[in-house]
């Protein structure tokens, strides 16, 4: 008893089946990605678009890297021989370096809002808008981006407190711990700064109020000092600045000074994510 032959099958299946295999991405776009997983990816993708711009401009780092040179070297040094600071068991050297890691993050960062004015001149900035990417996430990801830079130029820091003999960990979960740490200082004022670029609009009155912000931020905050001797008016000042919550976290993982590390990561993402909202409100009439 023969098998009974299967039935051809239609020349049209035939012909539609290989092509909808071959060319069915070609013939039907993908459906884009929706839900949760959208703002992560573009941030990441904004973040990595920043990054690269750095391969092209290496000696930013290290022309960066001589004023907090500067700092241990002709401060710490000079301020550790008159014993001005009382800073208990602690070198003075030992306790200025987690404040100028953080100092030299804010530099970098408390100024990004120039490039963001720079990409709206040259247009970059409305053909980025005109994307599906969530302003929120066009504004983390040169947020994060300018923590990571932040991240490399703390590590020369640490390279050269390492060669003063300054008694840092070198434990890995404490130094990735500080990675984070300034990642999230570094967003918060890199927000900042692209906050005030979508108030002022303009380049020059960004440069004139980034410059009258960084020294009193770094001067009222713990960088220098601590907290106890200061004036009243000016410990409250410090517990309301941002820096102040990334030094004590830097120097609690760095060289093990008592801190509030639970406090500390909780005020700056807070603060990060405030900043990054703000500054995705105003990215809008940035660009008109």
């Amino acid at each position: 008893m023969s098998a009974v032959p299967a039935a051809p099958r239609p020349a049209s299946a035939e012909r539609d089946g290989p092509v909808e295999q071959r060319y069915g991405l070609l013939l039907h776009p993908p459906r884009a990605h929706g839900g949760w997983r959208v703002v992560p990816a573009r941030v990441v993708a904004m973040c990595v678009v920043e990054l690269r711009k750095l391969r092209h401009d290496r000696a930013e780092l290290y022309t960066r890297a001589v004023q907090p040179a500067l700092w241990l070297l002709i401060f710490g040094q000079t301020f550790s021989r008159i014993k001005a600071i009382p800073t208990g068991d602690v070198p003075y050297v030992d306790y200025l370096a987690p404040g100028i890691i953080a100092q030299s993050a804010m530099f970098i960062a408390i100024f990004y809002g120039i490039m963001i004015i720079w990409e709206r001149d040259s247009g970059v900035l409305t053909k980025l808008l005109v994307t599906p990417t969530p302003r929120a996430a066009l504004v983390a990801g040169k947020a994060f981006a300018a923590g990571v830079k932040a991240v490399v130029q703390g590590a020369v820091v640490v390279v050269i407190a390492a060669l003063m003999g300054v008694a840092l960990t070198w434990n890995p979960l404490r130094l990735l711990a500080a990675a984070v740490i300034v990642v999230l200082g570094s967003a918060f004022f890199s927000c900042l700064s692209m906050t005030i670029a979508g108030i002022v609009l303009t380049r020059d009155r960004l440069m004139g109020i980034g410059q009258a912000i960084t020294m009193p931020l770094f001067f009222g905050s713990n960088a220098l000092y601590p907290v106890a001797v200061m004036p009243g008016w000016l410990q409250a000042v410090s517990k309301a600045n941002p820096l102040s919550y990334e030094v004590d976290a830097l120097r609690g993982l760095l060289i093990g000074t008592p801190a509030h590390l639970g406090a500390d990561f909780g005020v700056l993402a807070l603060a990060a994510l405030a900043g990054i909202t703000a500054a995705a409100a105003l990215l809008g009439r940035l660009a008109r």
